[in-house]
């Protein structure tokens, strides 16, 4: 209780609803939210000071870990925008194999959200099925990469993994399993009176606060915004396939859960186009090792909305600077103000609603203190990290 007489609720860092740290202020009136605020910052890993002290081909590594669920679409930006300083395009054979995994990868993205926004919505069920059914794609991805999360398909000029006849085949009958459920996931959520209960009419969000809050990827979507980067400026190999914008008027949670479906069977769609139109030739083009001083804005569409990578390199053979704006950065400030006016027992839901990845936006802190502000080095801030957790521990 403050000064004011306010209660506010704290959630977190760790707590049951999100699997990754967050801390959460709720000002409620009763059961009614008056005022809502986050704290982000817990897993900041110093990924973009980091990249300055490697070189360009260890640093298409370090960034697919900026985030374990949408990792190839990372190394995706990153590549594309080194490519473009270089003045080198990736053969489309390798471009076409770079928008087939993301689009598998945004497969397993949709159905791992649609599990956990089911569980916060106490539909255990759903979760279960959801992440049953998600295994399919998940071994097609490792069948294809080698690996199951950090898939490495990426080089910088082009790819290290090819599509066999045998493997089409496979990934295609893997598509007709996943199109039945997810026809069956929708029938779901469009249909399930309990379900609708906790998303019809919850979190809503018009299409005006969508562009003032600056929401972006299925959130914004869900609000009629008609955003996404594969239309509004295609790369890879969206040109050849063109993407089916999916958009919903509702603006509420229920919108939300159904444009990500309908996103899914567009994902199953572009995967069979992408297979059908497969180019023949060579999966890479040779990279130079300096890659030509300039800076370069690399955008492309992960599973939650725009990626937008600033690269800038003075000649040499590692980049002068990288910044990272990721979706889940974008969406917090909406729905911050979305949760204001609803119950305190809908916060869960909202706050899964715009599938909110912690480790995406954690890459930079600033050090508040009294009298002084320091700026550090990649050494200074890695030796400070262990000093302190000897301080701790």
């Amino acid at each position: 209780m403050t000064s004011e007489r306010k209660f506010i609720v704290p959630i977190g860092p760790q707590h049951p609803a999100l699997k990754e740290p967050g801390h959460f202020e709720f000002t409620v009136d009763g059961e009614i939210v008056t005022d809502a605020s986050v704290r982000l910052g817990y897993v900041h890993r110093g990924i973009e000071k980091g990249a300055e002290e490697r070189s360009w081909i260890q640093d298409l590594y370090l960034f697919e870990r900026v985030c374990g669920i949408c990792s190839h679409v990372h190394a995706t930006a990153f590549a594309l925008g080194v490519e473009r300083l270089a003045g080198v395009e990736a053969p489309p054979r390798a471009q076409a194999i770079r928008s087939l995994v993301a689009e598998m990868e945004r497969i397993h993205s949709h159905m791992l959200w649609l599990g956990v926004a089911a569980h916060e919505g106490g539909f255990d069920t759903l979760f279960m099925y959801s992440w049953r059914d998600r295994e399919i794609v998940m071994d097609l991805l490792e069948a294809l990469t080698g690996n199951r999360v950090n898939y490495s398909a990426n080089v910088l000029g082009g790819v290290k993994c090819d599509i066999t006849d045998t493997l089409r085949d496979q990934i295609l009958r893997g598509m007709d399993q996943l199109e039945e459920r997810i026809q069956h996931y929708l029938n779901v959520v469009t249909t399930d009176r309990t379900f609708l209960a906790r998303t019809e009419g919850v979190g809503r969000m018009t299409r005006e606060q969508a562009d003032l809050f600056g929401a972006v990827g299925p959130t914004a979507r869900a609000s009629g915004v008609p955003r996404d980067v594969r239309v509004d400026a295609p790369y890879a190999f969206y040109p050849t396939v063109p993407v089916q914008l999916i958009t919903d008027e509702r603006g509420d949670l229920l919108a939300r859960f159904v444009v990500r479906i309908k996103e899914l069977f567009e994902a199953v769609r572009l995967i069979r186009e992408i297979l059908a139109h497969l180019p023949e030739g060579e999966l890479t083009v040779r990279m130079p090792r300096r890659i030509p001083a300039g800076e370069v804005i690399s955008r492309v569409e992960a599973p939650r909305g725009e990626l937008f990578y600033f690269i800038k390199s003075n000649g040499g053979e590692k980049p002068e600077r990288v910044k990272v704006r990721t979706p889940s950065l974008c969406n917090w400030g909406s729905v911050m103000q979305v949760a204001v006016g609803h119950k305190l027992a809908d916060m869960p839901m909202i706050l899964a609603g715009i599938d909110p990845c912690f480790s995406c936006n954690d890459r930079m802190i600033q050090l508040k203190r009294k009298d002084s502000r320091q700026w550090m080095t990649w050494e200074d801030l890695r030796q400070y990290g262990i000093e302190y957790y000897k301080k701790v521990l």
